[in-house]
């Protein structure tokens, strides 16, 4: 075989062969076989709830497989612990980084395995650590503690605390998930190194642009089972994505709807210190109103401080024309407004809790009179779940239990619990596969189309382009384009969002 390094290896750096797991009665891989060749970049795809994780984690040791086999350089091979499987090479870095924020880059590089005896040798520890930031061609002083970096940087030091394992197999598992277009491109150039290096890389993603762009072959899997695996070359996303969801996919976007006549939010100059400045928009029923910008450009902090989650001021805000006071998300979703956050896990969801009280948190006073009613809860859960099409084998699990995009819907659920005119929803499909990305795509316009105020902040410019009547560009704290019919164009963005264009001194005179 001939890996896209331009390496010839008869023996793939990584085989499965009749993989199974089950979990109790259930089993959730069923005899998955594949090869992964030495020093290739192979993508591993599937809807959430494939399969992906489980195969990944049977590989990274974090888990044994319940039949077959794995076989690595030609070996077959057990690992009971992650400390073995990298032992042998194998290294997995997880989607949420696993890092200390109050040691230093080095010492996150050796952790659990530190130079020295009684006394660390922290001198030898950031003369190798900066050794493995120089083979990725970073500068970074491997003294900062890592609560000081940004998300690019951190995602660097978990790829350097890999390669000082001396990784041979590198998973990464969707590590562009929070990175910019740069950003992004800067980290594609570092994988086609380490593949030229040798480094085999298992890349686990839901953007199938990335995969095209990157990959030299691609395994799909569907419910568990491979359904595809081979060259990634003239596999286009449509192509990939027919393959994930197991039929011919419609257009990922549905039809834009018209917004009405009516105000459904108006903000009038706000302000969060260090953040937003002089932000002022309104928002009619019936309209879906995407804010753009690079990231850091405080699209998020601005609705923070707009819900009452950060400090700010704020000239005038009426919601469904009634002039309203917010200063807490309680406060907030009482008025008619209500937020998702773009971190699911930390703000977004009780993940160790039962999927009953993630969806009741907000609306607990319908259930409680005075106690809490858990048969009407119960029923409650069983509706959701239809409605929203939240794919569980069993109501009595907690939120971890479900894939990712089975989150993203029951916190989509929740919010909606209080029948809001306004819906704020940051990152809406962040770590969300293809299928689970239209349904949520779908909802977006049916709850337009019911005549709510629909806000979407997102880093993918294409998902804003093919959802919104009307897109606000953000850059530096300050609205600097407001675009909508034949301006909805990606070249028109990035030209406000980069400073290339500024807002119209109309816009600048408009009444607030």
């Amino acid at each position: 075989m001939v890996t896209g390094g331009g390496h010839l290896t008869a023996v793939p750096a990584v085989a499965f062969r009749s993989v199974t797991k089950a979990f109790g009665p259930v089993e959730v891989l069923h005899g998955v076989t594949f090869d992964i060749g030495s020093g290739e970049i192979h993508a591993l795809i599937g809807e959430n709830g494939a399969g992906k994780s489980t195969l990944m984690k049977i590989l990274g040791g974090y888990q044994p497989q319940s039949s077959g086999e794995i076989v690595l350089d030609g070996q077959p091979v057990t690992f009971r612990s992650s400390r073995e499987a990298e032992a042998q090479g194998v290294v997995l870095i997880h989607q949420e980084f696993n890092l200390a924020d109050d040691l230093s880059v080095a010492q996150n590089v050796f952790l659990g395995r530190e130079l020295g005896g009684a006394l660390l040798d922290d001198t030898g520890m950031n003369r190798q650590a900066q050794a493995a930031l120089a083979r990725l061609d970073v500068q970074l002083d491997p003294r900062m503690r890592v609560r000081d970096l940004s998300v690019p940087q951190k995602q660097l030091v978990e790829i350097a605390k890999a390669l000082s394992r001396n990784a041979r197999v590198l998973v990464m598992d969707e590590p562009t998930a929070t990175l910019t277009r740069r950003e992004t491109d800067v980290l594609f150039a570092l994988i086609r190194r380490l593949r030229d290096d040798g480094v085999t890389v298992l890349y686990i993603s839901h953007k199938l642009d990335e995969v095209q762009a990157l990959a030299d072959a691609v395994t799909v899997l569907r419910d568990g089972a491979v359904v595809f695996s081979g060259p990634a070359a003239g596999r286009t996303p449509h192509d990939l994505a027919n393959l994930m969801v197991g039929r011919e996919l419609e257009e990922m976007f549905p039809d834009k709807g018209r917004p009405t006549r009516t105000e459904a939010l108006h903000v009038g100059g706000l302000d969060v210190p260090g953040w937003a400045h002089d932000i002022t928009f309104t928002l009619q029923a019936g309209e879906v109103l995407g804010f753009a910008g690079l990231v850091g450009a405080g699209r998020t902090e601005l609705f923070e401080g707009l819900l009452g989650l950060r400090r700010h001021t704020v000239r005038q805000v009426r919601v469904a024309g009634r002039p309203t006071r917010i200063d807490s998300p309680g406060r907030a979703a009482r008025a008619g407004v209500v937020y998702l956050s773009e971190d699911r896990k930390g703000k977004g969801l009780l993940v160790n809790a039962l999927l009953r009280p993630n969806l009741t948190l907000m609306t607990l006073q319908q259930y409680a009179r005075p106690l809490l009613d858990i048969r009407a809860e119960t029923r409650a859960l069983e509706r959701a779940v239809t409605t929203y099409g939240v794919r569980t084998g069993r109501l009595d699990v907690p939120a971890s239990a479900l894939s990712g995009g089975n989150q993203q819907k029951l916190a989509l659920a929740r919010i909606l619990e209080v029948d809001p005119d306004v819906i704020v929803l940051d990152e809406p499909t962040r770590g969300v596969d293809v299928g689970a990305k239209r349904e949520i795509y779908l909802l977006i316009q049916a709850l337009a189309q019911a005549g709510k105020g629909v806000i979407v902040i997102s880093s993918e410019l294409t998902e804003l382009l093919g959802l919104c009547q009307r897109l606000l560009v953000v850059r530096e704290g300050r609205v600097a384009g407001d675009l909508s019919g034949d301006e909805l164009t990606e070249q028109e963005v990035i030209q406000y969002a980069t400073g290339l264009k500024a807002r119209a001194p109309a816009l600048e005179a408009a009444p607030r």
